[in-house]
């Protein structure tokens, strides 16, 4: 319990990585911006970009969670694609309607989620094989339920949600922040990272570990609920190959943000951070005159140049606590 306490104490330092990333790349941006337009980014842009990272914000946070019991979630692109799909083939209507079937879609994500965590913590299957074999169901029935793009949602939910002409998205980032800080410090919170410093030490004095990743995967399926509504929100339409790109931005936020792979270390504000970082950087690039085709490419070297300078600041803080 003593290094679980010893390690906790490091995570403002791991989430420190993810703010210096974004704080970096928000200054890229503005230059970027101000030499390519020559004027500086108007309301309309930040609005834009808001209501761009919502869904990759919730998927760094489940993934976040997942990791920090040193698990990992790879199934979070079936569970947004299948839950957007349901989201723009079902969520119809008007008044409390629509919002009664994005209930709906929040329970089928955490249903998918708790399905993962059945796997991994009754079946004993390690977490990177169970959740690759459950992205290809949940992908599979994504395609079943809408082979083709198409759907929409209501102008009601999308007003809420992601207002183009009004910034709701703040107040959507500020609750998913909230929850958060309030989940980390729960009892819940507390278990989540000492399964992932010790599980056999947190077994020990008689932490539930089965029913806390039981818990993590379903609100890791919850959190990619929430991207795939906000994702047909913003886009307003649906797509069964919309969830593809968040496995890899996912674990890169995560990487980004200072979370250790190795559990029990980091913060999902870290995670954040980096999502928004993520962001960023194609709008970096873009406005760079970035060819379309490289972008891949300068992520990849971006995401690289992140984890080597989370390395060295793990090493340096070390070596500092260790020096007398």
């Amino acid at each position: 319990m003593r290094e679980f306490m010893a390690r906790l104490r490091l995570v403002p330092a791991q989430a420190g990585l993810g703010y210096v990333v974004l704080v970096a790349t928000a200054a890229a941006y503005l230059v970027v911006y101000t030499s390519s337009l020559g004027r500086f980014p108007t309301s309309f842009d930040y609005l834009s970009i808001l209501n761009t990272m919502l869904p990759l914000v919730f998927v760094a946070i489940g993934q976040s969670l997942v990791v920090l019991t040193g698990g990992i979630d790879l199934s979070v692109g079936g569970i947004v694609s299948l839950c957007v799909t349901v989201t723009a083939t079902t969520v119809t209507g008007t008044g409390l309607a629509p919002f009664g079937w994005l209930l709906v879609v929040l329970a089928l994500g955490a249903a998918c989620g708790a399905v993962n965590g059945m796997i991994v913590a009754v079946g004993r299957i390690a977490p990177i094989l169970a959740t690759l074999a459950t992205l290809s169901i949940f992908t599979g029935l994504a395609l079943w339920v809408l082979p083709v793009p198409g759907g929409s949602i209501p102008p009601v939910v999308r007003n809420v949600l992601s207002n183009p002409n009004v910034p709701t998205g703040l107040i959507w980032l500020g609750v998913a922040v909230g929850g958060w800080l309030v989940l980390r410090r729960t009892r819940f919170g507390m278990r989540v990272y000492a399964i992932g410093s010790d599980e056999t030490s947190a077994r020990a004095v008689g932490v539930p570990a089965g029913r806390v990743k039981l818990g993590v995967y379903a609100l890791s399926g919850l959190c990619s609920a929430l991207a795939a509504i906000f994702y047909v929100s913003t886009t307003t339409a649906g797509d069964a190959n919309a969830g593809a790109p968040f496995i890899l931005t996912s674990i890169a936020s995560v990487v980004v943000g200072g979370v250790a792979f190795t559990g029990g270390r980091g913060s999902a504000l870290g995670a954040v951070a980096g999502a928004v970082a993520l962001t960023l950087v194609i709008d970096v690039l873009f406005f760079a005159g970035i060819d379309p085709l490289y972008q891949s490419l300068f992520q990849g070297l971006f995401l690289v140049v992140a984890v080597l300078l989370g390395t060295a600041a793990t090493f340096l803080t070390r070596r500092r606590r260790a020096t007398p």
